[in-house]
């Protein structure tokens, strides 16, 4: 699995979650229960991931969605 989005905004995650859906490509969040520990702080990231074969398409699919400037970037550490 490769991330492709961390934010701690969970309406952004929640959004990219259902443009990754539509366009068929399964995503998993990650640290999701670490961050509720946190309760409504907000200061703990959840990462989106989809699997690396899936990578550039999940990229594509979030790019016409507007969301480029919120993704992880390509040289950036593969978690």
């Amino acid at each position: 699995m490769r991330d492709i989005l961390i934010t701690t905004d969970p309406v952004l995650l929640s959004f990219a979650g259902s443009v990754l859906s539509d366009a068929g490509i399964e995503a998993v969040v990650a640290d999701q229960y670490t961050s509720s520990i946190e309760g409504s702080v907000g200061v703990l990231p959840r990462r989106l991931t989809v699997r690396e074969d899936n990578w550039r398409a999940a990229r594509a699919a979030l790019d016409a969605a507007d969301l480029a400037g919120e993704l992880v970037q390509d040289d950036e550490p593969r978690g």
